[in-house]
């Protein structure tokens, strides 16, 4: 973040006394977000009274949890819409970037050698492709010596904000997947297909079975050794999965231009963009019961928007431009109490936290 903006978020938040008490923040939803909000909670209660429990789950759980107010946060892959965030009284802002990304387990084959296109994915994930060495598959890779080996197709079968974006691209890539499957939490997936649930079944299947590939998001991929597929983006460039391929595909949205953090950012153009790039979000009640906690997630999502870049970048996510953070910030403030009246909160003492 930049110097003049840390001066504008401590003049306007040095009005109220800070509060020391301890305080244990719950929160729960997507697995992808898991290591970003412990790395950053961890950084935080260095200098802070606070202390994360995160229930690592899925994002349709993370959304149920905190619209039946269970946990002072809920945490998905996907934005909520005006609908569901009116109807549930809630507010769900981004908090970092990443991207999911297709791996697998091919003997002879290594990390990035692979390439594949949004059509190809399709047909792999409808079952249409069935095969390692199909000629469809051998034509974008006529310097692999592909097996004739049957393809597994591990799919998730728990509500997933990483389905979600996966399927999202691919509706982008084929006409046929989009009037045939769309994109949704959860997918009717083709017979044949290996359901796994969360993040964690989906690596061990692709590390157990040869000729297996699932989606993960980013930060699976180098934690568990696991092989990537280069993937040909909208620019027509085979590209691999990096910090700088999600900034370039934010970066060719309206998440730079305009701060629209609702768009989807699958499939932008650029020539180093990565076409699955996706964010995680936060859910914090709009209208709260629980003021004190509310303020608490307030202030700990907002020191790491300050202070948090370091925790950000060694996670495999990639920080928000400053115009998408300065919107989250004038969202914030907006959070009442059941009363209606504007929470109190104050973040001097979490803007001096290193």
């Amino acid at each position: 973040m930049s110097y003049t903006k840390k001066i504008i978020f401590a003049a306007i938040l040095a009005a109220s006394p800070a509060v020391h008490a301890q305080t244990a923040l719950t929160g729960a939803g997507s697995s992808a977000a898991e290591i970003l909000y412990t790395s950053m909670a961890s950084a935080y209660s260095k200098s802070s009274n606070v202390s994360l429990s995160y229930q690592s789950s899925s994002s349709t759980e993370g959304i149920a949890q905190v619209k039946n107010r269970k946990v002072d946060f809920g945490a998905t892959d996907v934005a909520l819409s005006a609908d569901e965030r009116k109807a549930g009284k809630l507010l769900c802002f981004p908090t970092a970037v990443s991207g999911i990304v297709p791996v697998f387990n091919l003997p002879g084959v290594s990390s990035g050698q692979l390439k594949l296109t949004g059509e190809l994915l399709a047909d792999i994930f409808s079952r249409k492709i069935t095969k390692w060495n199909d000629p469809k598959v051998q034509a974008v890779n006529p310097e692999l010596a592909l097996p004739s080996l049957a393809i597994t197709v591990v799919t998730r079968q728990d509500g997933s904000g990483t389905t979600y974006n996966f399927s999202d691209y691919l509706s982008k890539s084929s006409a046929q997947w989009k009037a045939s499957y769309g994109s949704n939490y959860s997918i009717a997936w083709a017979a044949g297909t290996t359901p796994v649930k969360g993040s964690s079944g989906a690596v061990a299947a692709v590390k157990q079975t040869a000729g297996a590939i699932a989606y993960v998001d980013f930060q699976y991929v180098a934690k568990n050794k696991l092989s990537f597929a280069s993937l040909k983006n909208r620019d027509g460039k085979f590209v691999s999965p990096t910090g700088a391929g999600f900034s370039s595909a934010m970066n060719n949205s309206g998440w730079a231009s305009k701060g629209a953090y609702e768009e989807m950012l699958t499939d932008k153009p650029g020539a180093a963009s990565w076409p699955i790039t996706a964010s995680t979000y936060a859910i914090v009640p709009q209208v709260s019961t629980t003021p004190d906690k509310t303020v608490a997630a307030i202030k700990f999502f907002t020191w790491g928007f300050v202070h948090g870049d370091d925790a950000v970048g060694n996670t495999a996510f990639v920080r928000l431009p400053d115009n998408v953070q300065g919107r989250i910030f004038g969202e914030l403030t907006t959070i009442t109490d059941s009363a209606g009246a504007p929470l109190k909160w104050s973040l001097t003492d979490a803007l001096k936290m290193r």
